[in-house]
């Protein structure tokens, strides 16, 4: 009889304080334009500054998270995060709330990383997966409905993130500390499925900048073009979530049923329609519905893609890696929706990323449909038509 499988709640707490900021984009953008002196364009370069470090610290630390070790770099990660969120609410200085945001997005990189580097490790990395996306989900989903409540002002959203990196220090006391063996891991072999691994790199950052150039307009989009209130876009961006966990849950349920080319593919295919719905959204209901459908599918398709950049590496470099490409498009996505908008509207936006969108489906699928796992006696080996092989020998 198989021993149960228990879940690394440290790395879920890790993936979540890593993931919140991305996820209160649209809230933390919105509330900085309106709460400092900003153009919309200009509260949208900041949003991609801070995403732009998570990004860098991902590709900096992608080789060594082993080296340096997962609970001291989480901790610095963790520190950082509360000392530049924390200082950026806490100040109206405009230089002072940008230099917070790029050091708290350097933290939010570097905790991610350490979550991504040990959720690879796992004999299940989608299913850790799945655990981390429903918590950042649901703690999003509860910042929407509580911030509209809490007053005018930037420092909530940046405030309730700052909290989040102090909340999950504690857990950091179970991860491993840096050892010999951790170190001498770190001269190990080259990264495998090079050619894969790079494929999906250099599709991820165009994937995520259509994602969030949705992502951090959609509050603008409800307000300015749907004409709704910032309680009603709340509660709106609330319930999407909400349906967030539930596609995650069913994710979760489905595992590696489906594969992993027709969930990656056909999702992102779905995801292109809901992105030109809300965008092209003039009133509540059709607002809601492209929100909702999009945020039910986009965390699927998220975890199905983290989990096939963990498998091309028990390591964990291509995960991080990957991740911080996804970064990269993360990071531009404000920037290049606020610039869309402005020149050609909310429409056109939206079918220009839903024509983006599409292209990116083909070498997504491409990649999962390249992988094929097979099981020898010491454990499973992932192959890809590349000729790679990785064995990976689970300890008891």
């Amino acid at each position: 009889m198989s021993a149960p499988r228990t879940t690394p709640w440290p790395l879920v707490a890790l993936f979540t304080a890593g993931y919140l900021a991305p996820y209160l984009l649209p809230t933390t953008v919105g509330r900085l334009d309106s709460g400092l002196p900003l153009t919309p364009t200009e509260a949208g370069a900041i949003g991609s500054a801070l995403l732009l470090s998570s990004a860098a610290a991902g590709f900096l630390l992608a080789s060594r998270v082993d080296r340096f070790g997962p609970r001291t770099l989480a901790r610095v990660g963790l520190l950082l995060a509360v000392l530049g969120y924390g200082g950026a609410a806490l100040t109206t200085l405009l230089p002072a709330v940008v230099a917070g945001a790029v050091v708290g997005g350097f933290g939010s990189g570097t905790v991610t990383a350490v979550a991504a580097t040990g959720i690879a490790a796992q004999k299940d990395p989608h299913r850790v997966t799945t655990f981390g996306l429903l918590a950042v989900s649901a703690l999003a989903g509860a910042v929407y409905l509580t911030v509209p409540h809490l007053g005018p002002g930037h420092a909530q959203p940046l405030a309730a993130i700052a909290l989040t990196a102090l909340a999950v220090w504690p857990l950091t006391a179970r991860l491993t500390p840096r050892t010999a063996k951790a170190v001498a891991v770190t001269a190990g072999p080259r990264l495998p499925h090079l050619r894969s691994g790079l494929l999906l790199a250099a599709a991820m950052p165009c994937w995520s900048a259509a994602q969030n150039s949705l992502w951090g307009v959609s509050g603008r989009i409800g307000l300015a073009q749907a004409h709704l209130s910032e309680a009603t876009v709340g509660a709106v961006f609330a319930v999407a979530l909400g349906f967030g966990l539930l596609g995650v849950v069913g994710a979760g349920v489905l595992g590696p049923r489906l594969g992993q080319a027709l969930p990656i593919g056909l999702g992102t295919v779905l995801i292109a329609g809901c992105i030109a719905l809300s965008a092209s959204a003039t009133d509540l209901t059709t607002f809601a519905s492209g929100e909702i459908a999009w945020n039910l599918l986009y965390p699927v398709v998220l975890s199905y893609v983290i989990g096939l950049a963990a498998a091309l590496d028990p390591r964990g470099r291509w995960a991080v890696l990957v991740g911080s490409a996804s970064s990269l498009g993360t990071a531009v996505g404000p920037m290049t929706g606020s610039l869309l908008a402005a020149r050609a509207g909310f429409p056109a936006m939206g079918t220009v990323l839903a024509v983006g969108l599409l292209a990116v489906a083909v070498p997504l699928t491409t990649v999962a449909l390249r992988r094929r796992t097979t099981t020898v006696a010491t454990g499973p080996a992932l192959t890809d038509v590349d000729g790679t092989t990785v064995r990976l020998d689970v300890a008891a």
